[in-house]
């Protein structure tokens, strides 16, 4: 049985000191330990320890370090949010204009548009429990006013409310031999409908821990995604397909993200905001996101669709 006691933050330091951690000031200590929980901060030091099983530090780990390592963790996925904001505004954008276009406000209802019928009363079931959470004057005064519809609210309304996951479900669940699905795939580059699905879906993954400011330094990552070998010009790629390895790391994903996001925001500044963010924190070791050497000399990384 669990029978581990609360400790308090005096006892947390004394603990930690104890292991092998430095702590030059304990007054700084007490204040971060008073907003950051004791176990939040063990995720980034684990990798200062050379013992796992009794949590025996390294020698010199320091407690600044570990700090420094979170406020990094932070910037990055604030960083990476507001580019994943960029592409899901773009998704929504593309599926209720092309969709609606082809089969009507109400597409996302008609289950002879999908291959998994289950999978879509699924996708529903979490497109209604986040209409019903919305205080949203636009939805409420649908309702009001189309009492006797027992529809959703058209596609234009809907997916305005609907979480990046369930926009990814959608478009991933279309049939083959709906043109949008191919339309769409080609706008952002992916060549056709077979590639797109699994890079929204590791975005979905990326944009959730972000959401949730759950860690993504030294994180080893579930997903994949289906990788193209070269992009249609005028669009950059990598110059090395990923391995299979790499896909538990950051930085292939990432990829994915900069390379939609070239697409949907031409003059971006993700590259300058990310070489700048590793510039800051000089401590912080790529590789533990997976970044390959030189990756910011990438064409993908330095490349405008404008120029």
């Amino acid at each position: 049985m669990f029978e581990k006691k609360p400790t308090t933050i005096d006892e947390q330091i004394l603990l930690l000191k104890s292991r092998g951690l430095e702590i030059s000031s304990e007054s700084e200590a007490i204040h971060y330990l008073s907003h950051i929980s004791y176990y939040r901060l063990g995720e980034y030091w684990h990798a200062m320890q050379s013992d796992k099983i009794n949590h025996i530090f390294k020698p010199h780990s320091k407690f600044e370090d570990v700090i420094a390592l979170y406020c990094f963790d932070r910037e990055l996925r604030l960083l990476i949010f507001d580019c994943i904001e960029k592409i899901e505004i773009s998704l929504r954008t593309k599926l209720v204009y092309h969709l609606a276009h082809e089969f009507g406000p109400w597409w996302f209802q008609n289950f002879d548009l999908f291959i998994d019928s289950r999978a879509l009363v699924k996708t529903l079931a979490g497109i209604e429990e986040e209409l019903s959470r919305s205080k949203d004057p636009v939805l409420k005064n649908h309702f009001t006013k189309h009492k006797d519809d027992s529809r959703f609210p058209p596609a234009w309304k809907t997916l305005e409310h609907t979480s990046f996951g369930s926009l990814s479900k959608l478009y991933g669940n279309l049939k083959h031999t709906v043109k949008s699905k191919d339309i769409i795939a080609e706008e952002y580059g992916a060549i056709n409908h077979t590639y797109l699905p699994s890079w929204l879906q590791s975005i979905a993954q990326i944009r959730n821990y972000c959401a949730h400011h759950a860690r993504l330094w030294n994180r080893n990552l579930p997903g994949t995604f289906k990788s193209i070998t070269k992009a249609p010009a005028p669009l950059k790629w990598i110059s090395e397909v990923p391995k299979q390895h790499e896909f538990q790391k950051l930085y292939v994903h990432l990829c994915v993200i900069k390379y939609l996001l070239n697409i949907v925001a031409p003059e971006n500044h993700m590259t300058p905001k990310l070489v700048s963010l590793f510039e800051k924190y000089p401590n912080v070791d790529p590789n533990a996101l997976g970044m390959r050497e030189s990756w910011q000399d990438e064409e993908l990384w330095g490349f405008s669709t404008l120029t």
